[in-house]
């Protein structure tokens, strides 16, 4: 008799997952140091990892999993745990403890054990300090540096304390990959959120399956929804941690999950997430397009001195000329993280609204002017 249909799910989803970050390694170490690429996963001898075995060697590549103790991360480990041996991908771990709780490192220590015994290794908690203003990230293993300051609110500078510290465990072990244990319900929450905000098809896009420096980050259940990673943990007797601010209606992701989705639900019957998740792939499939589209269409638009013509671009299509906008304007120094849609739709008045009318100041000390029949985007 074969896993519960849950694990199996979870499990399949991972090992597509991890033959692909094989096959990118192979290709990585053929391209970097002329070796003999690995050899295909069917062709290897299931083992599992030791000290002193094959695994060991960096020619096997690390997949790190980043783990909460929830539910979702706690399946992905699993599921990890079970399929890296017979691939002969090492597999290790990383809890971050934001520190946003009273007994958060006793959660964070007790998460770790957990993932030990599942034979991952290594296995770390990286502590961080989040606040309203900044995040300090700082490292439990020894020898790291602090971690660099960012900016946000609470979820924001939540976020990105996490994904600092994730970054630098990933760069210190020399990980090839970072399982997320994001799921279609966290996707459709996503996409309502960029919709709310009206930034954009790329907004509604949510989260890729493969994203970060390298394609780092990898996103294994994006196809599945929340119920069955919790499935695999109660039929495999996991002990999951139910994030209280998850529950929190503090938190606008809170309150969209346990108010917004389900009125949603009521009004237009199931299938609701489903189909926010099918947006998004449609959504980030389009974008992609457009993004090319502009790459492409810069070259055609700058004359002989490198600068913008604004003729060119008032003859491109509106989507293809905004993004062509917030490339040249990403190139002179604007933060893409402070370039809001508002910023580019006032720098396209310059082009198609035209009355004389002054520079537009972007983030980074960057302006737009048109000048002679030209759009100048520079710094100062």
């Amino acid at each position: 008799m074969g896993p519960h249909p849950a694990v199996a799910a979870i499990r399949l989803a991972v090992r597509r997952v991890l033959h692909e970050v094989l096959t990118d390694h192979a290709e990585l170490l053929s391209a970097t140091s002329h070796a003999s690429p690995l050899p295909h996963a069917s062709s290897l001898p299931h083992a599992s990892p030791t000290p002193h075995s094959p695994l060991a060697d960096d020619a096997y590549p690390l997949v790190l999993v980043a783990c909460s103790g929830g539910a979702d991360s706690m399946a992905l480990a699993s599921a990890l745990a079970f399929e890296a041996p017979k691939l002969r991908v090492r597999a290790g771990a990383v809890t971050v403890d934001h520190g946003l709780q009273a007994g958060s490192d006793l959660r964070a220590a007790e998460v770790v054990a957990r993932l030990r015994a599942m034979r991952l290794d290594p296995v770390e908690s990286v502590a961080v300090t989040v606040g309203l203003e900044s995040t300090r990230v700082a490292h439990s293993a020894p020898n790291t540096g602090g971690g660099g300051r960012r900016a946000g609110g609470p979820e924001a500078a939540a976020r990105d304390a996490r994904y600092a510290a994730l970054d630098d465990a990933a760069e210190r072990h020399r990980a090839a990959a970072v399982l997320l244990g994001h799921t279609r319900d966290d996707q459709a929450e996503t996409v309502l959120l960029g919709l709310a905000r009206g930034s954009g098809i790329r907004s509604l896009s949510g989260m890729a399956a493969v994203s970060g420096t390298a394609g780092r980050y990898r996103r294994p259940f994006l196809h599945l929804d929340r119920q069955t990673a919790r499935k695999a943990c109660l039929v495999q007797s996991i002990p999951v941690w139910d994030d209280p601010h998850n529950a929190d209606p503090a938190y606008t992701r809170s309150r969209l999950r346990h108010e917004g989705l389900p009125a949603l639900e009521k009004a237009l019957g199931k299938g609701v997430v489903e189909a926010l998740a099918r947006t998004a792939q449609l959504s980030r499939d389009d974008a992609d397009a457009l993004d090319a589209w502009a790459a492409d269409a810069e070259g055609t638009v700058r004359d002989e001195t490198g600068q913008l013509a604004c003729a060119g671009l008032y003859a491109l299509p509106p989507a293809v000329r905004r993004r062509v906008l917030r490339r040249a304007a990403i190139a002179a120094g604007a933060p893409a993280g402070s370039l809001f849609a508002r910023h580019i739709e006032e720098v396209d008045r310059l082009i198609t609204g035209w009355r004389g009318q002054g520079a537009i100041n972007l983030p980074g000390r960057v302006e737009a002017r048109r000048q002679g029949g030209r759009l100048v985007i520079r710094q100062g």
